[in-house]
């Protein structure tokens, strides 16, 4: 349980550096306006606030490696548990704002990371 866990924390922060490459340096661009579905222009005039999502992204990617590296089992889980649950938060709430798809891409494995956490506790 607990290396599936770890495994699912692993690949929700990877996914938040997706998300902070795509919202920090490929927003202006080809591929990240194709991902976002957007015109330059739309793209060109939401580049600062992107920039400012992809930074909170980066944020919680960093907690969820921490709490893999974190070396005090007690302290481990509970990093483990707020990093996921502000995963899960944001993600509820841009899938109520934005698309209901960001429920699943970014809340999914927080989620599925969160229940092998908790079962392995």
């Amino acid at each position: 349980m607990a290396l599936l866990a770890a495994i699912l924390i692993a690949l929700t922060a990877l996914l938040h550096v997706g998300f902070l490459v795509l919202e920090m340096f490929l927003w202006t661009k080809p591929s990240g306006r194709a991902v976002f579905h957007m015109t330059a222009e739309r793209a060109e005039t939401t580049r600062v606030l992107a920039a400012n999502q992809g930074l909170y992204n980066g944020f919680l990617a960093a907690g969820l490696l921490w709490s893999l590296l974190q070396p005090e089992p007690d302290f481990a889980f509970e990093v483990k548990v707020f990093f996921l649950v502000c995963v899960i938060v944001a993600a509820i709430y841009g899938a109520w704002s934005v698309k209901p798809r960001i429920l699943l891409v970014q809340g999914g494995p927080a989620m599925l990371a969160l229940l092998f956490v908790l079962l392995a506790s």
